[in-house]
This record gives structure tokens, sequence and C-alpha cells, in this order.
């Protein structure tokens, strides 16, 4: 459990540029895109909290910013 809270902090610690272009990111699926566009959310914990994405999603994101 604390290897798993461990990481949810360090999820939301990690900050998405306000100019990120999720519509490049070929191995995302549509539906994550859009929302992702649509809601603009600062960190990746605050992406994670976004119905419709989903871990892959997040892990995606995680690599693309050198986590």
């Amino acid at each position: 459990e604390m290897a798993f809270a461990e990481r949810l902090q360090e999820i939301n610690d990690i900050k998405i540029p306000d100019n990120f272009d999720y519509a490049k990111i070929n191995s995302l699926g549509s539906e994550a895109k859009d929302k992702l566009q649509k809601i603009k959310p600062k960190t990746l914990g605050q992406a994670a909290n976004i119905s419709g994405i989903n871990p892959t999603d997040i892990q995606i994101l995680m690599v693309l910013m050198g986590r």
C-alpha cells in the first residue's frame, strides 16, 4: 500500500505543459485525446481522475514526459 500511495503522489506532482498537444499522440485513443484537449488538466493526477481516461493513457503520458 505504501508503494501505491507513493506512486499516486508522484503522478499528482507531474505537471502537464499548458501547450501540450494531445492530438499528436498516436497511441492515445480518440476519446482520451478529445477529453484531455477539452479539460486541459494541469497534472497527471488530474488527468487520471477524468472519466474515460484509463491507466494505459496515463502511462503513455508519463513516458512522454520522461517519467
